[in-house]
């Protein structure tokens, strides 16, 4: 079995569109964007922890959002001239899959990043009591 047929039978659909062939779900609709728990943001495809939600808020642009990843190594940045835009896109440096896009607009008070993130590319795992 390739890699490809891997993903294909780990993932749904949507989640193998957004992961691996670098999709977008639609905003307002992901999972995790009215998540307000307290927990951990793993990446959907190999496990590996990307996000607190202690760095989690709410920008208003209908996706998940951070304003930073758990550590300086687990996101790979590239840049995206796609869809006519340029953009900085975001990875799980581990598996390389697609977690969402990074702009300067986040909070001013922070690190003035806003990680936009697909919910389609994450789990989430609780701690605490919930």
């Amino acid at each position: 079995m390739n890699d490809d047929e891997q993903w294909r039978s780990k993932l749904s659909a949507e989640e193998y569109r957004v992961c691996r062939e670098k999709g977008t779900e639609p905003p307002f609709s992901g999972e995790y964007y009215h998540n307000h728990q307290t927990g951990k943001y793993l990446c959907k495809c190999c496990g590996e922890l990307l996000f607190a939600s202690t760095d989690k808020y709410d920008s208003g642009s209908g996706w998940p959002s951070f304003d930073r990843p758990a550590s300086d190594q687990v996101i790979r940045y590239e840049e995206d001239s796609s869809l006519g835009m340029r953009r900085v896109e975001a990875m799980c440096d581990r598996c390389g899959s697609h977690l969402g896009h990074v702009f300067d607009d986040g909070p001013a008070d922070s690190t003035g990043k806003r990680y936009c993130i697909n919910s389609l590319s994450l789990d989430f795992e609780a701690v605490g009591d919930e």
